[in-house]
């Protein structure tokens, strides 16, 4: 429970830079549980430069983006009740080859984010989930 008062601490005082460092932070650990427990590499064998790709790309691009469209959806549908939560869903929901691949998990989840999660914490809400789905990801990237 400390960790988590501390880690709220930190958002409220600093919410973008927790937001791009979370997003970072859970991308690798996504890609480190892909290539220990997914692709059994051992610590030998695993390529740090991948984790490291992981990071990078979730600090540049996935936490500065994503935060970013929490924000704007936010503006563009302001409230948390059932029905603003499930237009922001649709609203999030406009990518056609995602929509196809990953929609048996995130509409759901975006639903629950939307209706139940404080906008501060629905990009760690989305990373905590997405850990799994990087995973996924990047063992199916990087199958020879």
């Amino acid at each position: 429970m400390a960790l988590w008062r501390a880690y709220q601490r930190a958002l409220a005082a600093h919410p973008w830079k927790v937001q791009v460092l979370t997003a970072g932070s859970l991308m690798g650990l996504g890609d480190i549980i892909s290539q220990q427990l997914v692709e059994r590499r051992g610590l030998q064998e695993h390529q740090t430069g991948r984790t490291l790709t992981m990071v990078s790309m979730g600090c540049g691009f996935v936490g500065p983006v994503v935060g970013g469209w929490y924000k704007v959806l936010d503006r563009l549908i302001p409230g948390t009740t059932k029905v603003d939560a499930l237009k922001k869903m649709l609203l999030d929901q406009d990518y056609p080859d995602a929509l196809i691949t990953n929609y048996y998990i995130w509409p759901a989840v975006q639903l629950a984010n939307f209706y139940l999660v404080p906008l501060h914490y629905r990009l760690a809400v989305v990373q905590c989930v997405a850990v799994v789905w990087n995973s996924y990801l990047s063992w199916k990237a990087h199958q020879l």
